[in-house]
C-alpha cells in the first residue's frame, strides 16, 4: 500500500546493469552482503527509513519509535546491525529502519548507495525515506522545524553537481511535495512546535561555506555575511545543512518517496555559535523525531485499515 496511490507496489530502483552480473554484492561500509546475509528476510518488511548524522541519535530514534508503536519490550536491546563496521550504525524496529550517515555530502552519498542496494536486494516496496537532522535557520525562531521543499546549492540553484569520469553531471533536487504537505499537516495536529515548508541550502562546509565568522579562516566581513544570508533568504532559503542535495537527488533517481525534516538550532542572522544549553538543544533535536514518529504512526494506522 502506498499512501494516496492505490495498491500498486513501487520497487526501489537501481540503475546499474553491472549489478546483474555480480555473484555477490558486498555492502562494504555496512558490513553486510548478499552472499553472507539473507537481506529479504532481514529487511523485506521495511516501509520507512529514517536517516540522520549521528549514530547515537539514530539509536535514540529507534527506541523512541519502538515506544510510539508499542513494539518494545522494556528489556529490548536494539543491536547495531552494522556492528561489523565503524562507519555507520543501523537499527530496525518493525517496518522502520534507522541509519546514521555521518556529516556531509560524501559520507551520506556512500551510505545511500549501499542503502538503496540493500532495499533493492531485500525486494522492499513503497518505501518512504526521511532525513531527520539539525540545521542553521535564516530568520526563523530557533527550534522551528523546516520541511524541505527544494534543496539548493550555495549559489541558490536547485541542483546537485557531481563529477563522474571527469565530467560534471547535474541532478535534480526536488523532494516529494505531497509528503512535505503531509508532514506539515501532522505538525499542525501535533501542535507542539512551529513547522514550515521552505528551501534548504546544502553546503560543502560548516564554516566558510556557510558564511560563518568563527572558523579558522575568514576573508569576509560581517556585512558580507549578512548580505549573503539575506540573498539566501530572498531565494526562499529557510535553513542551511550539509546533506540534503545529494539525498534528494539519489532518492529521486531510485524512486524513493523522500523528505528532509531539520530543526533549526539558531538564527544565523543573529550569530554563528550555538550558545543555548545542552538541554535546550536536546529538546530541539527531538522535534524532527517527534514529527516523523507521528507521521509513521498515522501511516501504519492507514495501512492496517486498508
Amino acid at each position: 500500500f502506498h499512501p494516496g496511490s492505490g495498491t500498486v507496489d513501487h520497487p526501489v530502483f537501481v540503475h546499474n546493469p553491472h549489478l546483474e552480473e555480480m555473484k555477490d554484492d558486498i555492502l562494504y561500509h555496512f558490513g553486510l552482503g548478499t552472499g553472507t546475509h539473507n537481506l529479504p528476510a532481514m529487511f523485506g518488511d521495511v516501509k520507512f527509513v529514517c536517516v540522520g548524522g549521528s549514530p547515537w541519535r539514530m539509536k535514540s530514534f529507534t527506541e523512541y519509535i519502538a515506544a510510539e508503536l508499542r513494539m518494545e519490550d522494556p528489556k529490548s536491546e536494539y543491536p547495531n546491525i552494522c556492528a561489523g563496521t565503524d562507519r555507520y550504525a543501523m537499527y530496525k524496529v518493525g517496518p522502520v529502519l534507522s541509519v546514521s550517515h555521518g556529516m556531509g555530502i560524501p559520507s551520506i552519498a556512500i551510505m545511500l548507495h549501499e542503502l538503496i542496494k540493500l532495499l533493492h536486494h531485500a525486494h522492499c516496496t513503497d518505501v518512504t525515506i526521511v532525513r531527520i537532522g539539525t540545521s542553521g535557520g535564516i530568520g526563523l525562531q530557533p527550534g522551528t522545524v523546516v520541511v524541505t521543499k527544494q534543496s539548493m546549492d550555495a549559489t541558490f540553484l536547485p541542483k546537485f553537481e557531481q563529477v563522474i569520469l571527469g565530467k560534471t553531471v547535474v541532478r535534480n533536487t526536488d523532494l516529494d511535495p505531497s509528503l512535505a504537505e503531509e508532514l506539515l499537516q501532522c505538525s499542525k495536529k501535533l501542535n507542539q512546535f512551529e513547522t514550515v515548508i521552505g528551501n534548504t541550502m546544502c553546503t560543502l562546509d560548516f564554516y566558510e561555506g556557510q558564511a560563518r565568522l568563527d572558523g579558522a579562516f575568514c576573508s569576509y566581513t560581517e556585512k558580507d555575511k549578512q548580505d549573503y544570508l539575506n540573498k539566501a533568504s530572498e531565494a526562499g532559503v529557510c535553513n542551511i545543512e550539509m546533506e540534503s542535495s545529494v539525498f534528494a537527488a539519489m532518492c529521486k533517481l531510485s524512486g524513493l518517496r523522500a523528505a528532509v525534516v531539520c530543526v533549526t538550532l539558531l538564527d544565523r542572522l543573529n550569530g554563528d555559535q550555538l550558545n543555548n544549553s545542552q538541554d535546550v538543544l536536546h529538546t530541539y533535536q527531538q522535534r524532527p523525531q517527534i514529527l516523523v514518529g507521528y507521521y509513521i504512526k498515522e501511516q501504519l494506522k492507514k495501512m492496517s485499515r486498508s
